[in-house]
């Protein structure tokens, strides 16, 4: 409804526009020069505005309904404009004659080229400044349009990534209790089973478009870090340091879960103890995330399969940041891997 009002409000201000400098020019350049007296050329000029002006919006009709025509729209609108400026020529010199009370006199050949000419010239120009309109806001309206699909299909593939949570991880946890629950540890048994509940509570029914601080989304990789401990027990060692400068800084929530995932699922040797460092730290250039492991490392640093927990991380950072985050990862020399993340710093205030 806005974008109509929009419109019919553009184009009323065109109206008025147009056949207010048609007066002012018609005034200038025909009426003050001739010896018209003022009590008949003012009354002729508001006859002949208030008629083009009636006859423009009869057009107007017209065009909305000219793709009906098809293939015979520009010939139809060729003859619909020679015959409203042969009407409006009529008209404007049958009025010229009463306001004169004369005899009706016929035109002379060389006033009827003069007047359908200049009739001709004004509606032409009226039918392309139309068109010229309705174009730009028909463009306008389809921008708009693949705009909000753009960012319709965006929102739609973050959510999905956000939502994308790796099966064996619910198995092995569920898993996990149940031995537990077999080997009547219960007390342990109850808090995995309240970890799980919380860790999985926060990923179904928080906006995956919303971002936030730094310090929550350590705390919740805590909490699906000690999810993990209770399936690996000693075999797992995890270290989490946020810089205080960056606490308070927003990130895409669950943005580094699915990075320690992938170490567990594919870096992970046998008989090993896993050590994973996450280090959240701030700069000038933004925020800075580093994941480290002891594990088996990338095959192929440049060729290797990333696994699901690196594509999705990096196609977030992609549809959140666009071309401002960066992803990098490698071996290193010691042994196992890293992944490093730089994203722009964003605060809470500049984020409402």
């Amino acid at each position: 409804m806005s974008k109509f009002v929009e419109r019919l409000r553009l184009f009323w201000f065109c109206q008025f526009c147009g056949w207010s400098i048609y007066a002012l020019l018609t005034e200038l350049l025909i009426k003050l020069p001739s010896d018209e007296p003022w009590q008949i050329h003012v009354p002729h000029l508001l006859l002949d505005v208030s008629s083009g002006f009636l006859i423009t919006m009869g057009l107007h009709t017209f065009y909305k309904r000219a793709k009906r025509f098809d293939k015979y729209t520009v010939a139809a609108h060729v003859i619909l404009i020679i015959v409203a400026a042969l009407v409006w020529t009529q008209f404007q010199w049958y009025a010229l004659q009463a306001l004169y009370g004369g005899t009706w006199d016929p035109m002379s050949w060389f006033d009827f080229g003069t007047w359908t000419s200049a009739s001709l010239t004004m509606l032409s120009a009226w039918t392309a400044v139309y068109y010229s309109i309705k174009n730009y806001l028909d463009n306008v309206e389809q921008r708009e349009r693949a705009e909000r699909a753009t960012h319709l299909a965006k929102e739609a593939q973050l959510k999905m990534l956000r939502y994308q949570l790796n099966p064996h991880f619910m198995f092995n946890s569920i898993n996990a209790i149940c031995t537990l629950i077999l080997k009547h540890e219960n007390d342990r048994a109850v808090d995995m089973l309240e970890q799980l509940c919380d860790f999985l509570r926060y990923s179904l029914y928080t906006d995956p478009l919303k971002k936030i601080p730094v310090s929550e989304e350590a705390a919740l990789l805590k909490t699906y870090l000690e999810i993990e401990k209770n399936r690996f027990q000693t075999a797992l060692d995890v270290s989490i340091t946020t810089d205080p400068d960056c606490e308070a800084a927003l990130i895409p929530p669950l943005l580094i879960q699915p990075l320690v995932e992938n170490v567990l699922k594919h870096g992970m040797l046998a008989n090993q103890t896993m050590s994973i460092a996450v280090d959240f730290s701030a700069s000038q250039e933004g925020i800075h995330i580093q994941v480290t492991d002891n594990g088996n490392g990338f095959e192929e640093q440049y060729h290797c399969q990333r696994g699901i927990g690196l594509d999705n991380c990096q196609q977030r950072l992609r549809l959140t940041y666009e071309d401002d985050a960066q992803l990098s990862m490698g071996n290193r020399p010691e042994g196992g891997a890293w992944v490093n993340i730089l994203i722009p710093r964003e605060l809470q205030s500049s984020a409402l």
